[in-house]
Order: structure tokens, then sequence, then C-alpha cells
């Protein structure tokens, strides 16, 4: 019994212990409030599906962000992945299982691009991702044009629909739902959780990935090559948002250059919201993953138990992470903590 008690003490005292516990209060206080609506297990599937892209996203943000480096250029990439499938499928001809792999190497040439220059050329992974997101949307852009269907309506009528109306091929990463309920989407989510949690934390390049954060010429010194690590973290970050991109794609049946191009604030929200810190060498997959769902379920909740609209939901997002960011660096201020001490209130 004391084993027990000393393990869950230690799990009690993890972030992500707190994160499924505003997770608990999500859930206790937008169903308090429309309990018949909110409480609905398909909705609720459904309502973290439609938000996939920022949980698989955030998932690789981590990993940038551990090394020291941010990415806000991923949403665009997103996008450039959705309209470079549409127009190799409708316009070039090409299989579009084809048109995906194309599309795919696009967004981790695009990730390894960004890298090169944080890791290899020492510019700022700020001035670079923010660079990165207005290129990449403007490639997106130009691709767009070269479709003869008007850039503002999309790529559409995707194949994978049978006769008999089933999804198949592509169309059927969007639309198949598992024992009639629970979305492949999610399924696949899930999928990369459990990878990106051996990859950070139960393998060498994991390791890797902590020790550049912590300390990059430390990290040079005991043989690792940290720019190498550095750059390939962004070209993780590229991919995973060709995945999301091919997904979204795959469940609206519309390949369009801007898909995505909202989703920034939130993916830095769930990253630093998970306790990866901004300044690197700390971070946890499970805490990102959690923090994610938090967000799905706030953006799911707010419209439909409170009327906040879509356009508005940002708001409580960006007051998550200005507090949380706030918080931190007032809790880990040595300054505030010894003044804490004087008190006799050390924070916890």
């Amino acid at each position: 019994m004391k084993t027990f008690g000393k393990v869950l003490q230690k799990y009690i005292k993890r972030w992500e212990f707190v994160l499924f516990l505003i997770l608990v209060a999500e859930f206790v206080i937008f169903g308090s409030v429309n309990f018949s609506k909110f409480m609905r297990i398909g909705s609720i599937f459904s309502s973290i599906n439609n938000y996939i892209s920022i949980c698989i996203i955030s998932l690789f943000v981590t990993f940038v962000m551990i090394t020291g480096g941010i990415d806000i250029q991923a949403s665009s990439i997103v996008g450039l992945t959705s309209i470079v499938i549409g127009v190799l499928w409708s316009d070039a001809g090409l299989d579009i299982w084809l048109a995906v792999a194309i599309a795919t190497v696009t967004a981790g040439l695009c990730g390894m691009l960004s890298g090169f220059f944080v890791a290899y050329c020492g510019v700022q992974p700020m001035v670079v991702t923010l660079g990165g997101s207005f290129l990449y949307s403007g490639i997106a852009l130009l691709v767009s044009g070269l479709s003869k269907t008007p850039a503002y309506q999309g790529i559409s009528g995707l194949p994978g629909k049978n006769e008999l109306g089933e999804f198949v091929s592509f169309r059927a990463l969007g639309k198949t739902m598992l024992f009639d309920i629970i979305p492949i989407q999610l399924v696949i989510y899930v999928a990369l959780i459990v990878i990106c949690y051996f990859l950070l934390h139960k393998s060498k390049y994991g390791r890797k990935v902590f020790l550049v954060g912590v300390n990059q010429n430390a990290a040079e010194f005991s043989g690792i090559n940290s720019r190498r690590i550095i750059m390939s973290t962004y070209i993780l970050t590229g991919i995973s948002a060709a995945i999301a991109g091919i997904l979204l794609t795959a469940d609206v049946d519309s390949a369009k250059y801007n898909l995505g191009s909202t989703f920034t604030l939130s993916i830095i929200t769930a990253v630093v919201l998970g306790g990866t810190l901004s300044t690197g060498g700390k971070g946890n997959i499970i805490g990102t993953a959690l923090a994610a769902i938090v967000i799905c379920i706030m953006r799911y909740g707010l419209p439909l138990c409170f009327g906040v609209s879509i356009q508005n939901l940002d708001l409580p997002i960006g007051i998550m992470l200005v507090v949380v960011v706030a918080g931190r660096a007032l809790f880990t201020n040595q300054k505030v903590l010894a003044r804490f001490r004087r008190k006799g209130k050390t924070p916890v």
C-alpha cells in the first residue's frame, strides 16, 4: 500500500494530472449546462475529429520546441499539401495515392528547408518559420492557380465512394467509422501518440533531442550532431502537417490552398499547455496530447453550451496561452520564489 501511495503521489504532482483535471472540469461544466447535447459520445468523437489536425501537428511541434525552436509554418503546409494533392489528381491526371506521396515529400522538404536555415545558418526559428508561413501559403496559392477550378471553390469530387455509397480508397481516410462511432482519424491520432511517445521518451533519438534542448554546446561535445537533430525535428513537423492535410482533405472532400490556415495559435497553445518549455529542454508527448484534447473539447463546448461564435474561439485559447506562459515564467523566477519562501508560501 505504501508503494502504491508513493506512485499515486508521484503522478498527482505531474502536470499531466492537472491537465486531466482540467479535462474533467470541462466535461462537468459543459455537461451541467447542456447535458443532453454535450454528452453525446458520437458528437464528442466528431468534435475531436474536426480538430484532429491540430492534435497531430502539436505532437511533432513538441519535438521542435524541446530543441529550443518554434514552428509556426505547419498550418500553411497543411494547405500546400491539400492543394498539391488536388491539382496533381484533378489536373495532372496522376493516381490519387501518387499525388499523396508527392505532397508528403513536398511537405517534408518544406520542413527541411526551414530546419536547414535554423540549424545550419543560425537564423532565429521564429523568423524562419514566420517567413516560411508566408512562403508556403504563397506557393499553395500559386499551385491552386494551375487548376481549372477557381481557388475559392476548392477541388472536390476526390475518389473514394463506390456504387453503394460506401467510402473507400482516399475518402476512407476521412470518413471511415469504426463500430459506427469512432472516426478512423482518431485511431490514427492514438497511433501517432504511441509512435511519438516511444520516439521521444524511449529512443536514443529522443534523448538526443532533449540534450540539444538543454545545452546544444554540451550535446556537440558529447558527439551529437545537434544541427542534424534540429533539422530533423522540422522535417518531422512538415510530414505531420502533410498527414493532417491528407486527412483533412479526405474528410471535407475538398482540396484548398488555405486549409488549416487558422491552426497556428491552437497548435502552439497545445504544446505549451502540455508542459513543453518555450526555451527548450523539457516536454512531454502525453501532456501535449492531453492539452490538445482540452482545446478540442473547449472548441466543442463553448459554442454548444454558451453560444460563443466560432469566430471568437481563438480568444479563450489565446488567453490560456498567455496565462500558461506568464504563470510558468512567474513561478520559475528565482526572485519570486525567494520572496514566497520568505513569506513561507512557496508556490506549487
